[in-house]
């Protein structure tokens, strides 16, 4: 018995040398196989069927072993292999290469590696598409080839980031039918769908759908599985949220509003949500006092600012509480939560959520949460005798927004509509508060408030400031803190119609700008606007001016800094009774029957913290840089918007 043969049967192929079997057996499973590209497809036929100019699948050259040439993968247009010379005998293939082999396997099941493409020609609405994949840049793009090749990306070609893909899934494309009703049989039978974000109109996100078709099935699991594994590194996103829903805020719309637009895209996004609807006031902050916050990723609040104060008050209190820190000190370094916050507007003004992302849609937010965007955030401690009142994130206001938020208190029967009447009432009563402003400048951010920089997203400023807050940290770790501050302090004195404070532009619809454009985020600053006493005309000025493209700090009457900490003191004493009883005397009739006099100097206002009522009028604010993080992204400057569908 001959070398090659067992029992009589063959086990050697005898045009090629190669082992019988493994011929019949590769050539069999080629043969069915059809290439990825619409008119491309691969004929495999044996050596004595070829036809001039097709391509055609030879016996493997002397660089690559039969076992290698069968499992190269068809990433590409089209599979081709050199075709060697008729008369040229077939060499004996060499041992394999262990790691090429091991390589080429792993393409073939379609385990990428960071620097190795994925590229294919695929069908998108029935158009010969070029898609292509890299996980090194983690990008996805196509483009129309509607060439023999893939072609290059021309004006049209479409790029979508892998961290902005919701999910991909395999799509059903068998039993589709026509538009005529009558069932149909599909050219391209396999097919994928990626779940992803679409920009919109006013920094608006839209959950978009794209659907990529191709003839081979095993094609259609390579891309699969690429996908889900770049997907599947993202560690950022969240997996298991605490999602707070006030029923009451804004209309009345936000346990609808989640149901119908954000449920939905968590479902898809396979988030897992455990919801609380609040019953009462300070319902969620209390809860988080209470429960095990470490097996959630997220919080996430369906409401108003008022909700997100609640939210955001637990969630630091907390945190402090766990690190045992007194947050009764105002000198206290207090500790960043490592939780993110997420907010579903469902309020009326939705200043939080309109700074931050740019716009008030609950979809929108929904998907900066879905695709995990981290968004640090400034927040004041506003303290009293050493003890703490509140915490602020958007607008700390004394005098006239003051005034507006403690009249309307009183009206809340009135619905929305009753910030307007208070407005108007409060303007024209145009009282003014005299007192103190102490400050320390804030000489570490880069930029002042009217150098007409707004914060966006990927703010160097922000950055920056993050840096050198890291630095004096270290300082103060060795001993090494500024031991000048004290040097630093800037006093202001006289009668004022408003004093502000913000940590952000508390831009809303209504003020696209807001009080402060250039405020930033997240520089361990707030900017401090004093306005002066000044006529009803200058007033109304300055407040037209922040619906406008002009300068509202443009006036001899109104001054803005930007600080690190400050102090007010008013000049009248606090007396409680006597306030109480001043404020009992005042009844709103004719616009100069209000106790003390239009025009004239009141004791003593209130001030606006974030939409609530403070009790003392002389306090103490320290901005603590970046101890929050939202699940946001900034507002992205100059976007390729698309129309709305």
């Amino acid at each position: 018995m001959g070398q090659g043969q067992v029992a009589g049967q063959s086990l050697t192929d005898p045009s090629s040398g190669l082992p019988a079997e493994f011929v019949r057996s590769g050539l069999a499973g080629i043969r069915g196989m059809s290439s990825p590209c619409g008119g491309l497809g691969l004929a495999v036929r044996t050596p004595g069927q070829a036809q001039p100019g097709a391509p055609t699948l030879q016996h493997p050259s002397a660089e690559t072993s039969p076992r290698q040439a069968l499992t190269q993968d068809f990433q590409g247009s089209f599979l081709t292999v050199p075709r060697p010379s008729a008369s040229a005998p077939a060499p004996r293939a060499p041992a394999p290469c262990r790691a090429r082999q091991s390589r080429r396997r792993r393409r073939a099941t379609g385990a990428m590696g960071a620097a190795e493409p994925l590229r294919s020609v695929l069908w998108v609405k029935r158009q010969r598409c070029a898609v292509s994949l890299d996980p090194a840049r983690a990008l996805l793009r196509w483009w129309r080839s509607p060439g023999p090749g893939p072609g290059a990306p021309g004006a049209d070609a479409c790029s979508l980031p892998i961290s902005e893909i919701i999910t991909v899934e395999e799509a059903d494309t068998h039993g589709k039918r026509s538009s005529s009703g009558k069932w149909q049989k599909m050219e391209k039978p396999f097919a994928f769908t990626v779940h992803c974000v679409k920009r919109a109109r006013r920094h608006r996100w839209k959950w978009a759908q794209v659907t990529f078709c191709c003839a081979e099935e095993p094609l259609c699991h390579l891309w699969l599985h690429a996908l889900q594994e770049l997907l599947g590194k993202l560690t950022s996103r969240p997996k298991h949220l605490l999602v707070f829903i006030n029923p009451f805020g804004g209309k009345g719309q936000g346990k609808r509003i989640y149901e119908r637009k954000v449920a939905p895209l968590f479902t898809l996004a396979s988030i897992t949500t455990e919801i609380i609807v609040t019953e009462r006031a300070n319902q969620a902050k209390e809860s988080l006092y209470e429960i095990n916050i470490d097996k959630y990723d997220g919080i996430v609040c369906v409401g108003g600012d008022g909700m997100f104060s609640e939210v955001l008050h637990g969630l630091i209190g907390r945190t402090q509480q766990n690190a045992g820190v007194d947050q009764n000190q105002p000198r206290a370094a207090l500790v960043p939560s490592p939780l993110r916050i997420g907010i579903i507007p469902a309020g009326s003004t939705d200043c939080v959520c309109f700074s931050t992302v740019g716009t008030n849609d609950a979809e929108t937010s929904a998907l900066h949460i879905i695709v995990g965007d981290s968004l640090p955030m400034d927040v004041s401690s506003v303290h009293h005798n050493s003890t703490l009142l509140r915490y602020s994130v958007s607008l700390l206001g004394y005098g006239f927004y003051g005034d507006i938020i403690k009249d309307s208190e009183k009206k809340r029967w009135m619905g929305l509509i009753r910030y307007d009447f208070s407005g108007l009432k409060t303007f024209l009563s145009h009282h003014c508060y005299e007192g103190t402003v102490s400050f320390l400048p804030a000489r570490h951010t880069v930029g002042s408030p009217r150098d007409r920089k707004p914060c966006r997203a990927g703010c160097f400023v922000c950055r920056q400031s993050k840096q050198q807050l890291e630095e004096e940290q270290k300082k103060s770790l060795y001993g090494l803190a500024n031991t000048e501050e004290v040097e630093e302090w800037k006093v202001v004195c006289g009668k004022f119609l408003a004093i502000n404070a913000t940590n952000m532009s508390c831009a809303c619809p209504r003020s696209p700008r807001g009080l402060s454009p250039a405020a930033h985020l997240g520089d361990g600053s707030s900017d401090l606007i004093l306005i002066r006493k000044c006529s009803r005309f200058n007033f109304l000025r300055f407040l037209v001016r922040h619906t406008n493209q002009y300068d509202q700090f443009d006036f001899a009457f109104v001054e803005v800094y930007r600080v690190r900490k400050f102090q007010f003191l008013s000049k009248q004493p606090e007396d409680e009774e006597g306030g109480l009883r001043e404020r009992g005397k005042t009844r709103f009739g004719p616009v100069c029957s209000d106790t003390p006099p239009c025009c004239g100097t009141a004791s003593n206002s209130s001030w606006n913290c974030d939409g609530e009522i403070l009790s003392s009028s002389s306090i103490e604010v320290r901005v603590h840089c970046q101890l929050v993080r939202l699940f946001a992204r900034g507002i992205e400057e100059g976007p390729k918007e698309e129309p709305d569908s």
